[in-house]
C-alpha cells in the first residue's frame, strides 16, 4: 500500500520527466531556445548532402574526354538524366551527367570533355584529378528526367551523349527510339563503339557551329524529344522541335541584349547600378565581398538570394517555380525591368 508521500514523489517525478521530454523536443526544434527557431538563410545552402568519394578510375575514353569512376558505399539512387555537382580540388564546382549503371550503389560514373578556352574546371578534371584522391560530390539531382512516352527521339552532340546514354540503356525492350549522335570527328565521340552498331543510332558530322543536318530527323506523333550538346545544336533542334527537352551545363547565350538596372540591397542600405555587361553577383560582391557563390553558371544554388521587389528574368537551370516566386540566382539572372530589391 502506497503512502501519500510516496504517491506525491511519484507524481512529481513523472511530471519532471514530461517536462524534460518537452524541453528536449523544443531544443531540438530550435537550438537557441527560448529564441524562436529561425528560417534558414536562402543563400549558401547546399542543394543536397555532400559525399566524399574515392576516384577509383580516371581514364581517357575519347579525344579530349576522360571518364571518372567515383566509389563509395550505399550511394543515393539516381535515374537516367541525373547529374552530380563535383567539387574540384580548387573549390570549383562543376556538373557532370551520370552515365554508369543506376543499379550500382557502390560507384558513380561521369565523363568530362576538356574545354581549352573554358574557365579551368575541365582542365582541372583532366590534369589534377587523379586515381586515389577523394572528391566531394553533391546530388544526384535530376532536372532532365526521362518521361513516359509512346516513343523517343534523342539528339546528342559530343559530351552531350552522357545523359542520353543512360536513357537509351534504360528503355525497355519494345519501346521505339532513335538517336542522332553528332560530333566533329569520330575519335572525339565518347561511347561511340557501344552505340554505332545499333541500327537505331545515326552518326553524323557537325558543322563549325555545332549544327548537324536535321533534315533526315523524323519525329513520330507522341514521341518525346531530348537533346544535349553544344548551344548551336540545341538551338537548331529547339527551332525545329519547340517541345524538345534540353539539358544545359552553361547559361543560355541567346537571351538578347542586356540592360543596366538599379539594385537595392535592403538590409545593407545600399543602392547600386548593375551595368549591362556585368552580373548581379559581380556588382554585389564589389559592395559585399563575402557574398557566397560557387559555380557562377546558375547550377549549384550557392548564390541564391531572396527578392523583395522587382521582376526577375530567370536564367538558371536549377530553381523550381516556387523558389523563383521570391528568389533568384544572382550569378546569371537579371532584372526584367529597371529595378530589383534584394534581401542583402
Amino acid at each position: 500500500m502506497t503512502t501519500p508521500r510516496l504517491r506525491t514523489a511519484v507524481a512529481v517525478a513523472g511530471a519532471a520527466l514530461l517536462v524534460r521530454r518537452a524541453l528536449r523536443r523544443r531544443i531540438e526544434a530550435s537550438p537557441l531556445w527560448p529564441i524562436p527557431a529561425l528560417d534558414p538563410p536562402t543563400s549558401g545552402q547546399p542543394r543536397s548532402r555532400a559525399l566524399r568519394l574515392l576516384v577509383a578510375s580516371h581514364r581517357t575514353i575519347a579525344d579530349g574526354v576522360v571518364q571518372l569512376r567515383l566509389e563509395g558505399r550505399q550511394l543515393p539512387p539516381w535515374q537516367p538524366g541525373a547529374h552530380l555537382d563535383v567539387v574540384l580540388p580548387s573549390g570549383l564546382v562543376r556538373q557532370y551527367s551520370l552515365c554508369g549503371d543506376p543499379a550500382d550503389t557502390s560507384s558513380y560514373t561521369v565523363a568530362a570533355r576538356l574545354v581549352a578556352d573554358g574557365r579551368g574546371g575541365s582542365r582541372e578534371v583532366h590534369e589534377q584529378v587523379v586515381e586515389g584522391m577523394e572528391l566531394e560530390v553533391r546530388g544526384p539531382r535530376n532536372r532532365f528526367p526521362l518521361v513516359d512516352a509512346d516513343s523517343y527521339v534523342f539528339v546528342a552532340g559530343g559530351i552531350g551523349i552522357t545523359p542520353i546514354l543512360s536513357m537509351v540503356r534504360a528503355l525497355p525492350d519494345g519501346v521505339a527510339w532513335r538517336l542522332l549522335y553528332c560530333g566533329r570527328t569520330r575519335g572525339s565521340m565518347p561511347f561511340l563503339a557501344e552505340l554505332a552498331g545499333d541500327e537505331r543510332v545515326t552518326v553524323v558530322a557537325e558543322d563549325e557551329d555545332g549544327r548537324p543536318d536535321l533534315d533526315a530527323l523524323a519525329v513520330p506523333a507522341g514521341a518525346a524529344v531530348y537533346c544535349c550538346g553544344p548551344e548551336g545544336l540545341m538551338a537548331a533542334v529547339e527551332e525545329r522541335f519547340p517541345a524538345v527537352r534540353l539539358e544545359r551545363f552553361a547559361p543560355r547565350t541567346d537571351t538578347g541584349g542586356d540592360h543596366a538596372f538599379e539594385l537595392e540591397l535592403r538590409r545593407s542600405g545600399r543602392t547600386l547600378t548593375v551595368p549591362a555587361d556585368e552580373s548581379v553577383l559581380a556588382a554585389v560582391r564589389a559592395e559585399l565581398p563575402d557574398t557566397p557563390y560557387s559555380c557562377a553558371q546558375g547550377f549549384c544554388g550557392t548564390c541564391q538570394q531572396r527578392v523583395l521587389e522587382g521582376e526577375v528574368e530567370h536564367r538558371d537551370e536549377l530553381l523550381t517555380d516556387t523558389e523563383r516566386a521570391d528568389s533568384m540566382l544572382i550569378c546569371v539572372s537579371r532584372a526584367r525591368s529597371g529595378r530589383l530589391v534584394l534581401d542583402l
